[in-house]
């Protein structure tokens, strides 16, 4: 299994081209966010408070604590967005915390540094970079932060499904539309069968 090494300095990686993808203003974005915790954070906002030990990508300096930088993970497909948010239980909980499901159209391009192909290899990283350790790979997000800080933020390969997700960072806050294409709670009676499909194709537990 390919090992995640620590990143180079900034400088060092500028002397690489990077891999910018253009995501189009027409790619659904899918998120679960939760409304009733202790930092909730809006479906159309950047979670800054960090870095967590969850957050794969996040580019907080420590220590955790509410800073400029931001970050917001969304995937292509509902059930890549729900292994991802439930995947250190295993367990969809459509109710802790109150989560809602919300996908929306970004109103202009992105652009995203690539990391699922072999881009990541040639920066001294490698493919471990999606399914790696999470503080190395915090440690990466920081330096590509560093090195292009005017990209919106990272395609990346889901852990648990292998599907395309995304990790927003602080340009792209003004991406959001005024409003979502779709959001209802989880709990909702009409996602039910969604979540139920998601959980099964996941070998997760719904509650």
């Amino acid at each position: 299994m390919p090992k995640l090494p620590l990143p180079p300095e900034a400088e060092v990686l500028r002397r690489h081209t990077p891999a910018v993808v253009g995501l189009t203003d027409d790619s659904v974005l899918w998120r679960v966010h939760v409304t009733d915790t202790r930092h909730v954070v809006a479906w159309n906002a950047l979670r800054h408070y960090g870095p967590v030990a969850s957050g794969r990508f996040d580019p907080h300096e420590a220590p955790p604590q509410e800073q400029g930088e931001g970050i917001g993970y969304l995937a292509f497909a509902v059930p890549t967005v729900l292994a991802e948010v439930y995947q250190a239980t295993r367990v969809i909980n459509p109710r802790r915390g109150a989560p809602y499901l919300t996908g929306f159209r970004p109103t202009r391009v992105l652009s995203l540094l690539d990391l699922s192909g072999d881009w990541p290899i040639s920066i001294g990283a490698s493919h471990a970079i999606n399914t790696g350790r999470k503080d190395h790979c915090r440690a990466w997000a920081r330096a590509l932060r560093a090195a292009w800080p005017a990209i919106d933020g990272l395609l990346y390969v889901s852990a648990m499904t292998g599907a395309g997700c995304v990790a927003l960072f602080a340009p792209a806050r003004d991406t959001f539309p005024d409003r979502p294409d779709f959001s209802e709670p989880l709990a909702h009676p009409d996602l039910r069968s969604t979540l139920a499909a998601a959980a099964d194709s996941s070998g997760y537990q719904l509650l």
